[in-house]
Order: structure tokens, then C-alpha cells, then sequence
């Protein structure tokens, strides 16, 4: 096949190219030809298609996502906001912390083990590439129904997968969620989080500055896995019978990312790179022409000399492949060998691949032959821009009219229907023990993990020495989104806030991963736009800026989309983590209080879903002012020795977080109806700016006053005792009964 170089499209405007193949629109096709003035090369071709794909140019969700920035609250603790490869805060101390959440969702359904796998190695080169070392990861998981046929195909794959990947990296798994509805069958949500720490000095951007500075490509060898990969799958909708669009996923070796992370670490100590990327969605193509657009100047690449797996690769296949396991440096020339001589030390291929040119276009040549001549920017950063049109789904009215009340839904009236109830939420997929998979992922490993899966959020030690620590959780309801968008996303913030707050944190700063349907369908788009909306407003009020996050589009099959689902990630900091809360009611005698007001709210409730299987209503309302006053005293509660467990109510309500606080702690409760409350409202509600606490019985009058002066609703609602969860009056049910019922149920499920 002849080389398509840049003279040569000069002097053929009239060839054919496959630009709908590549995922191109008509009109982008001539946007490309109007900025180059001829059309493109096929080198150029393919950098434009996978740069300016769904996945990495937002074209569909930036209106939209502005509002991150236009309405971001003023926070004295970011560092770096939107824009780099994660957002950094400051967490006292001279130390800094970067966080992200991305997906993975469609390679996992293709090669579930992989698409995991690799979506793990993604987000911590994200991490590393802002100069910080990887501490600890998290997984925020979707399946379709979890008895279906594929949901048995797709879960282990992917639970190995992230598995296999974190564990052989040695970074502890703290936390996650996994959430099965029927809405994910063929198109299951993977999303990975990873936390770094560094210090402010450490920092590091990608950027691209100084003429003459070298670019230097290392890690591993570029293959032809992952060629177009993530960038054309997650800008594509699914069909019934699978994907439209197969291209190879990529294939991970954490042994080669151990050492990279490493080899990296060392070249950060030396002060030896002057920016960096990681090379992830869209390959050379992203890390060439994102450096070059955020630098001074242009970019000079000789394709030929970058290391290969597969000598037959084309520099179109180069461009787009998205391997694994590689970075790309900014090095000053008189760093360079010392900058080698590292990556050899690690056994990590490096190699000089260009350098940095005083003028404005990223040039690539293959063989002393010009393939790419573009202006940088207009690939890493001016890609299209879509007003996608949305409006209000017809159907919203009538799912919103169709409340859970005790009209429609039949409601349990006795004691022994309120257990036979609870046993069935505590039960199902859903709320029941996640053992079978968590016992999968190592969570102790470094030995700073301070609170990790069960519990309400993730928290680490930063410093052995001053016990500072840092919290993370993921939350994300589809159910409550659906009925809702700018509610259910408000509701998810909320609830990561305040399970990041009954660990005993301050909650800093917000990442996300937007997870949603196809953006060329109208209903789809308001969700997002209503959604985004929500969030960024929510954010505002508890003053926990958006420091970065994923957008995930197309996911559906078929016509029929998922819940739209916004999963999203607080971050907290925790002077002293040997002060921090557990989940776990461990100290017979203490008593229980229930904090916030309970209301009548049950749309999209975990109780509607398991025992009607209805969906339909108003998710509960939020107060995010309530919010923050509950984090508050959380917090103080936890710092001044006031609270010795705590535990947010959220999916299942109270009678859910009770059977959660009972089982972890291995302690019963007696526990006490509040005059005039229904029972059944009172074990399964799912009002928000709630918590359960247990209260030493020396600190109660202390406690009492606290919530008092602040005005918060405290109710004493029992107490910390026996092997039996005793709901006075109504029933009882043993430890050993509700353990039964709570654990086995996802491996019998699978077998």
C-alpha cells in the first residue's frame, strides 16, 4: 500500500477515505479539510477520529459540563481543577492528593477480564502522570439482573479482572459499590477510581514547553490491542446482539505498570521530566497532540522509531493503538541520559521519539516522509461542539404519578410482615453482603488502609507519623435518577457526602463519572443535562468543587438506554485516622440514635424494588443545608469521642443500615419505634440527611447538646445489646438468621 503522506493529499483532494468507518459525521469530515485546507492524510484521519471521538472531545456533554467551572464554589484547598489528567487538593500538611473516577464500561462487556483489568491500569497512570504515587483504588460496578445469563458471564471476568490488576500493582482496594438492575443487561457499568499522594512541590502538568526539549515514549512496546479501543466503543451504541463496533481491547500486564509506576516515581525524585501524559484513550494520537496544544510551541514526532510488538503496524494503526502500560515525557536535552539510564535500571523501554519545536504544528514523519502536519490544538481541543436537542420525556409525568403509596403497593401492617420484609431487602443482590467479590481484592496491602470495604467509605494514612489520612466514597442511584435527574444526581452527592462524613472527614472535593445513554436521543439528553445541572448546583452549596471525571455515552442496547446513572466520588481529609467511625455497633450498653427527619419517601426505594419490583414516584427530597449540618456533626462527633459507630441511611433505609451496623459489629440492638412514626416507615424509608449512631452513655448528655445548639433532630431510638435485632413490639431476629439471609447469596447466584 502506498504511503499516505501530506504531499500526497495535497495532490489527491478527491480520494476516497473511510471516514464514516472511523466514526466520523459528514460535517466533521469537512471541518478537518477546512482546517488543513485538503483533506487529510490517513494518519490524520485517524487522529482526528479517535481526538475528537465521544469519548475524548465531550462533544456532546461540554455545554453541559461548563457549568463545573462557571458554578464551582470557592475551596482554598484545590491545587489543579479541570483540565489536567486528575484534580489535585491540598490536604494539610505539605501533602497533596489527586483523585479520578473514569469508565470502562463497554471493553468489559466485550472481554470482561481485560476491559476491567485495563480500566484499573488507565485511571493510575492518570494518577501518576500528575506526579503522585497510587495509594489505593476503588470500583464502582453495575450488572444487568443478577440471575441472567450474562451477568454470570460478565461478573467474574471483570471482578478478576480488577482483581488481578490492583493486586499484582499492590494497591489496596478500599471501597466501591456493585448494584444489580436489569437496565445494565449488555451494558454493565465499569468504573475505576484511584487516589495518589505527593507533595505541593511534586506536582507535575501535561505540557509541552521548551524548543528542543525531547519526547520520550517508555513503558511498553506499542501492539496492535487496542486499536481505536475505548475511544470508538464508548462513542458507539450496543445492538442486541452485541457491540456494532469490535475493535481489539487492550490487553494489561500490571508486572509492566509496577515498574512503570516506579521508574516514573524515581524520574519525578530527580526532577528529570518537564511534562508529562500517560497514554491511555486514543493513544500517541491524545498524548502527542494534547502535550503539544497545552505547551508553547509545536511538536516534532519520527513515528518509525517508536518500539513495536507488531512490525506490520501502519503509523495509522500506531496513532490510534491504545496499549497499555506506556507514557510520553517533556525532557530537557541534558536530562535525557540520566532520564534512559532510569528506565533501564527498571527494565523499562525508553526512546526518544521527537522533540519540541519553536513553531505551531505537531509533525509526524514515518521514514523521512511527512504523515501529520495539524495545527495541535484543533486535535486535542477544538473538537466539535454539540446543542444536542433534549426535552422532558414524554412517559416522565406518569412515572413520577405512580407513587409507592399503601394505596398501590401493599405495605406489611403486623411485625412478622416488617420482618419478613427486612429479611427480604437484607437478602436481595442488591443490599446483601459483596464478600464473594470483595474477598477477591486485597485491601491491606501497603498497611495504611484504615477503613475500607463494608464500610461507609475508604480511608487511608497519608503519614505514619501524624496519622493524617484521607477518605473516599463512590455513590450513584439510577433508580432514584430515573425518577429524577437533577434530584437523583444531588441525591448521590449527597450520600457519598455523607458517607465520607460518618467516617469522621471533612469532605474537599467532587469527582464523577456521568454514566448515561445515547446523547442523539432527546429524553437521554435532558437526563444528562438535568443531571449535570443538579450536581454542579449541589456542589455549590456543600462547597465541594468538581475536580475532574469521565463521561460515559452510548451506553445502551439497542433502543433501550440504562438508568441514567452519575456516580460520584467525595473526598475527605481526616486530621487523625485513629479517630476515625466505623460502621460496626461493637459496645454493648451504648446507645442508639437516629439523626435527621424521616418522612413518608419511598420512590425508588430499595423496599419498592425488592418486594414490588416498581419503580415510579419522586425520589426523597434533599436539603443539602441539612447535609452539611449533618456532616458537621458527624465530624465534631467523631473527633471529640462522641460517636463510636455511625452509618448513613441511604438504600434500604434504617432497617437495612441496622442489619449492616448489627452484622459488622457483631452486636445486637433493641431498638424502639418513636411514638407516632409508622413502623414501616420508620424501618424503610429512604429520606436523606440521615444517620444512625451509637452514642457512649457517658457522652450523651454532650452529644445532646451539641445537636441541640445546632439545631439538628437527634432521637434515641435504642440501644447496643445482645445477638438479636429486636424492633420492640414489632419482632425480633437473631444475628445468625439475618447472617444467613445477608451473606451467600451472589456465589449462589453465580454457581
Amino acid at each position: 500500500m502506498t504511503l499516505d503522506t501530506v504531499k500526497n493529499a495535497e495532490q489527491t483532494p478527491d480520494a476516497a477515505q473511510p471516514w464514516a468507518e472511523l466514526g466520523l459525521k459528514e460535517d466533521e469530515y469537512s471541518r478537518i479539510r477546512e482546517i488543513l485546507g485538503r483533506r487529510p492524510t490517513g494518519a490524520e484521519l485517524a487522529m482526528y477520529s479517535v481526538m475528537w471521538s465521544e469519548h475524548c472531545s465531550y462533544k456532546s456533554s461540554k455545554v453541559h459540563l461548563k457549568q463545573f467551572g462557571e458554578k464551582a464554589p470557592e475551596n482554598d484547598a484545590m491545587l489543579v481543577g479541570i483540565g489536567e489528567n486528575a484534580g489535585v487538593v491540598d490536604v494539610g500538611q505539605g501533602y497533596a492528593v489527586t483523585f479520578k473516577v473514569e469508565s470502562h464500561n463497554h471493553p468489559s462487556y466485550i472481554e470482561p477480564y481485560q476491559g476491567a483489568a485495563t480500566g484499573i491500569g488507565g485511571i493510575v497512570r492518570d494518577i501518576l502522570a500528575m506526579g503522585a504515587r497510587p495509594v489505593a483504588v476503588m470500583d464502582p460496578l453495575r450488572f444487568g439482573a443478577a440471575d441472567h445469563p450474562d451477568t454470570r458471564r460478565v461478573l467474574p471476568g471483570i471482578v478478576a479482572g480488577i482483581g488481578g490488576y490492583g493486586n499484582c500493582l499492590g494497591l489496596p482496594n478500599i471501597g466501591g459499590e456493585v448494584v444489580f438492575d436489569s437496565c445494565y443487561q449488555g451494558n454493565p457499568l465499569v468504573n475505576a477510581l484511584c487516589v495518589g499522594v505527593m507533595k505541593h512541590e511534586d506536582i507535575h502538568l501535561a505540557k509541552a514547553s521548551g524548543p528542543g526539549n525531547k519526547v520520550i515514549l517508555y513503558g511498553a512496546r506499542t501492539g496492535g490491542d487496542g486499536i481505536g479501543g475505548v475511544s470508538v466503543l464508548a462513542s458507539e451504541t450496543f445492538d442486541a446482539t452485541g457491540p456494532a463496533k469490535r475493535p481489539a481491547v487492550q490487553v494489561g500486564d500490571p508486572f509492566q505498570e509496577k515498574l512503570l509506576i516506579e521508574c516514573t516515581l524515581e524520574i519525578f525524585k530527580e526532577d528529570l521530566v518537564a511534562g508529562i501524559q500517560d497514554l491511555g484513550g486514543a493513544g500517541l494520537s491524545c498524548a502527542t497532540s494534547e502535550l503539544a496544544s497545552a505547551g508553547t510551541g509545536g511538536m516534532r514526532i519520527e513515528l518509525d522509531t517508536v518500539p513495536l510488538r507488531d512490525n506490520t503496524l501502519s503509523p495509522e494503526e500506531i496513532l490510534m493503538s491504545e496499549s497499555q502500560e506506556r507514557m510520553c515525557a517533556i525532557v530537557e536535552p541534558g536530562k535525557v541520559d540520566r532520564f534512559l539510564e532510569i528506565c533501564e535500571k527498571w527494565d523499562v523501554i525508553a526512546t526518544v521519539i521527537g522533540e519540541v519545536t519553536d513553531g505551531e504544528r505537531l509533525e509526524i514523519f514515518w521514514h523521512g516522509e511527512q504523515v501529520v502536519d495539524v495545527p495541535p490544538r484543533t486535535v486535542a481541543h477544538e473538537g466539535p461542539t454539540y446543542q444536542r436537542p433534549f426535552a422532558r420525556p414524554s412517559w416522565q409525568d406518569a412515572l413520577q404519578a405512580d407513587a409507592p403509596t399503601a394505596e398501590r403497593l401493599v405495605r406489611p401492617t403486623t411485625g412478622e410482615g416488617l420482618k419478613a420484609d427486612l429479611l427480604k431487602v437484607a437478602s436481595h443482590p442488591n443490599q446483601a453482603s459483596k464478600s464473594w467479590i470483595t474477598d477477591q481484592y486485597d485491601r491491606y496491602v501497603l498497611g495504611n488502609t484504615v477503613l475500607s470495604v463494608g464500610e461507609d467509605s475508604g480511608m487511608i494514612r497519608i503519614d505514619e507519623e501524624t496519622n493524617l489520612g484521607v477518605s473516599v466514597a463512590t455513590d450513584g442511584n439510577g433508580r432514584y435518577t430515573k425518577l429524577d435527574p437533577y434530584t437523583g444526581a444531588q441525591l448521590a452527592l449527597a450520600e457519598a457526602y455523607r458517607n465520607v462524613a460518618a467516617g469522621g472527614a471533612k469532605p474537599l472535593a467532587v469527582s464523577d463519572c456521568l454514566n448515561f445513554g445515547s446523547p442523539e436521543d432527546p429524553d437521554v439528553m435532558w437526563q444528562f443535562a438535568e443531571a449535570t445541572r443538579g450536581l454542579a448546583d449541589a456542589c455549590q452549596v456543600l462547597g465541594t468543587p468538581v475536580t475532574g471525571g469521565n463521561v460515559s455515552l452510548y451506553n445502551q442496547t439497542g433502543e433501550v438506554a440504562i438508568h441514567p446513572t452519575p456516580v460520584v466520588a467525595v473526598l475527605g481529609v481526616i486530621d487523625d485516622v485513629t479517630r476515625r467511625t466505623p460502621i460496626g455497633f461493637a459496645e454493648e450498653g451504648q446507645l442508639l440514635y437516629l439523626l435527621g427527619d424521616t418522612a413518608d419517601e419511598l420512590g425508588g426505594s430499595a423496599w419498592s424494588q425488592v418486594v414490588h419490583q416498581h419503580l415510579g414516584g419522586l425520589p426523597p427530597k434533599v436539603d443539602l443545608e441539612r447535609e452539611r449540618l449533618l456532616g458537621e456533626i458527624l465530624i465534631a462527633g467523631s473527633r471529640d469521642g462522641m460517636i463510636d459507630a455511625a452509618h448513613d441511611l441511604s438504600d434500604g433505609g434504617l432497617g437495612q443500615a441496622l442489619v449492616e451496623s448489627c452484622l459488622k459489629g457483631g452486636k445486637g440492638a433493641r431498638v424502639v419505634v418513636p411514638e407516632g412514626q409508622d413502623p414501616f416507615v420508620f424501618l424503610f424509608s429512604e429520606s436523606a440527611g440521615r444517620a444512625v449512631v451509637s452514642v457512649p452513655r457517658s457522652e450523651e448528655l454532650r452529644f445532646n447538646d451539641m445537636c441541640g445548639a445546632r439545631g439538628l433532630p437527634a432521637t434515641r431510638i435504642g440501644v447496643v445489646d445482645g445477638d438479636v435485632l429486636d424492633v420492640q413490639g414489632q419482632f425480633g431476629v437473631s444475628l445468625a438468621e439475618l447472617k444467613d439471609a445477608h451473606t451467600g447469596v451472589i456465589e449462589a447466584l453465580l454457581a
